[in-house]
């Protein structure tokens, strides 16, 4: 028994309370919330050596008979997703402290960033810490309650639709979820992770192969892993900066920790290896041909967040130590790059006032810092060596090798396209938005008006039934410009970046505050490279505790409380 395995969920929720009990007092909100979560990362910290030298480290929670008891167990894995989890989210709450939350969410105080914020941590750590499938459950819907109120901050239209899908979207996998816990409590007894592993064996393989499903199939659509990933794209590009960081770096990850977690410790010899390798293939392709028909930045990570989600389902269809170990190491890569280019997104449109590609150029001349931070992990996310995207790519492939099928074959050439057409995305975003002048951005947009105004005069060409305009930056569709104007700055349509450049706006400019968590967060994207000989080492010994599966069985029910 360890005692500080259930503090990275209590500190969380004991902070949410004492930051709601000061809520008059912002200043001290924001101290306790740093002060606690810089206390998880500590915490999370010495769980991981001691998980990596001692084994899993167990809590037993309450007297309960063994099929009710309530355990939360940081083997390796779960040790590294906390730590990982833990850092992301202490930077994504210190660039919010930076940005001001109530600066751009008028009429939401911050009152209620602060405590919602540490409820979503804690649903996080408390996920990664499960031990049973009950209180997994309890952990999305912490999780889920905090991001629903942190997706609509502001109450702005397009938060509120977007709050809708993705509320919709979840009711309906929280209903699939209590259904599968309902059946598999029916058939075994028990939702205990530990006596699942031993339960699951012993029933017909017709009733196991169901039970598999229903819990894949919930966990794919919190995946997002295709097709059930259609509505994470428009969900997520409406929130503020810091809200899209922490959704596209852990939430998703949370669905696809547990589907590693029940794949290889509750369905060892998965006849769905097949449908897995499958949907990582689809996940890939479609994904990341959405993300290069985007005109909107957000709306491209978006979809590579998608698409980058199938590297994680190869490497767990595989079914092997090597391909768990690549997407463990592929896993700590994307939480920390993902978030980070949505921090610094968020930092591009407060200086350019938009996301929309058809409205800003110029940055790397304007704000040459925010470009570097923006392209470093733009590269390392589209697979460029020697950066961590590239190692973790060349892990998965590699395991997809070994296994030696036509189908893991076909998935090394789909992930290899994909990491090229990852390039190209970002190299356009960089094009456009930070490569070109404003000037040119300018002259772009008034070509566009121009031709809408009087189709086919002056030296720009219009085909209005095709659907094209061409300038001198090239041919832009008629979707494009659509697109680019409802998702740019719904308060100031009419005006584009050239114009708030000679306008000198200060305030748009990024405070410290801001820049400071995102380069820092950048900084540690770069650093995985420098230790990812050691951080693929820790992730290869806990594929083989994942897929030995005694370690974990014996931590958990030697300790069990009779």
């Amino acid at each position: 028994m360890n005692s500080l395995v259930p503090l990275p969920v209590l500190l969380p929720v004991l902070g949410a309370g004492a930051s709601l009990a000061l809520l008059h007092h912002p200043r001290l909100q924001r101290w306790l919330s740093l002060v606690v979560l810089g206390s998880v990362v500590a915490i999370s910290a010495m769980l991981l050596v001691q998980a990596d030298a001692h084994g899993p480290q167990t809590v037993w929670i309450g007297a309960w008979p063994e099929t009710l008891g309530i355990v939360l167990v940081a083997d390796r894995l779960a040790a590294l997703m906390l730590l990982v989890s833990s850092i992301v989210t202490l930077a994504v709450l210190a660039y919010s402290v930076g940005q001001g939350m109530t600066e751009d969410e008028e009429g939401a105080p911050i009152s209620v960033y602060h405590p919602t914020f540490l409820v979503l941590v804690a649903g996080v750590s408390n996920a990664f810490l499960a031990g049973d499938l009950f209180n997994l459950f309890v952990s999305f819907e912490m999780l889920l309650f905090a991001s629903y109120v942190l997706l609509t901050l502001g109450g702005t239209g397009a938060r509120v639709r977007a709050g809708t899908i993705y509320v919709l979207v979840n009711l309906l996998s929280s209903t699939l979820f209590l259904i599968s816990l309902a059946v598999t409590y029916a058939a075994t007894g028990t939702l205990t992770l530990a006596h699942l592993a031993q339960r699951f064996a012993e029933l017909p393989d017709h009733v196991s192969l169901m039970l598999q499903l229903l819990l894949l199939t919930t966990f794919a659509i919190k995946a997002a892993v295709f097709p059930l990933s259609l509505w994470l794209p428009d969900s997520y590009p409406t929130a503020p900066a810091p809200v899209t960081a922490v959704f596209a770096g852990l939430l998703t990850k949370v669905g696809v920790y547990a589907i590693l977690r029940t794949q290889t410790l509750l369905f060892p010899d998965s006849p769905l290896t097949g449908l897995l390798l499958w949907a990582a293939l689809l996940t890939m392709l479609i994904g990341i041909l959405g993300a290069i028909a985007q005109s909107d930045i957000k709306r491209m990570l978006s979809f590579t967040l998608v698409s980058h989600i199938g590297y994680l389902i190869l490497g767990i269809g595989l079914d092997s130590r090597e391909g768990t170990a690549g997407t463990i190491f592929y896993v700590v890569h994307h939480i920390t790059i993902q978030t980070a280019l949505f921090l610094v997104l968020g930092l591009v449109e407060r200086r350019a006032g938009s996301t929309a590609l058809m409205r800003i150029g110029g940055l790397a001349r304007i704000a040459p810092l925010l470009a570097v931070l923006f392209f470093v992990p733009a590269m390392n996310l589209a697979g460029i060596p020697p950066f961590s995207g590239f190692i973790g790519k060349v892990g998965l492939f590699r395991a997809a090798e070994s296994d030696g099928g036509w189908l893991a074959w076909t998935l090394v050439g789909a992930g290899a396209a994909t990491s090229l057409l990852t390039l190209y995305a970002v190299a356009k975003t960089w094009a456009v938005a930070f490569w070109r002048t404003p000037l040119e951005a300018h002259e772009a947009l008034e070509a566009i008006g121009d031709a809408e105004s009087v189709p086919g005069h002056d030296t720009r060409v219009v085909h209005p039934h095709r659907g094209h305009v061409h300038t001198a930056q090239g041919t832009v569709s008629r979707s494009d410009i659509e697109e680019a104007r409802r998702l740019g700055d719904d308060s100031e349509p009419e005006r584009d970046f050239h114009t708030l450049i000679q306008d000198g706006d200060d305030l748009r400019h990024s405070p410290l505050g801001m820049v400071a968590p995102a380069a820092a967060l950048v900084a540690v994207s770069v650093l995985l490279t420098v230790v990812a000989g050691p951080l693929y080492a820790l992730g290869d010994r806990a594929a083989y505790d994942l897929h030995e599966r005694t370690t974990y069985l014996t931590a958990v029910l030697t300790e069990e409380t009779p």
